[in-house]
């Protein structure tokens, strides 16, 4: 079950990350205002962000398919997770309301749900 749970969080991010390196302003529109996501910086950061998630999730599917450890790889991404969640907090009245509170929870449910599976996750 653990493993299920570490291949969702890992498609997620493949995807998040994917689609950050392609078109920056999607993950960008769930997260800061829109003239923010428009400015060619703030696009840069989206992108590179992408591939952070893009790396992990690569590492984690890799390490999964290979039957290898996936626990680093887990512990990594949630890492990542609660650090988007540190930044949005530390951001948190300059960022419009729901947006700020959509990627603060999706941050803290994925960290969450990687620390819950960690434990197990390289169990067979």
């Amino acid at each position: 079950m653990s493993r299920a749970v570490v291949l969702g969080i890992a498609l997620g991010r493949l995807g998040l990350g994917a689609g950050a390196l392609v078109a920056p302003g999607l993950p960008l529109g769930l997260w800061v205002a829109d003239e923010d996501a428009r400015r060619p910086a703030t696009r840069l950061l989206a992108r590179a962000l992408g591939g952070r998630d893009l790396a992990l999730a690569c590492g984690a599917l890799g390490a999964l398919a290979a039957g290898r450890p996936v626990q680093a790889w887990v512990v990594a991404g949630a890492v990542a997770d609660a650090g988007d969640v540190v930044a949005t907090v530390a951001a948190w009245r300059h960022l419009p309301r729901a947006r700020r509170w959509t990627v603060a929870c999706l941050a803290s449910g994925a960290a969450l749900a990687a620390a819950a599976v960690t434990p197990s996750c390289d169990r067979p």
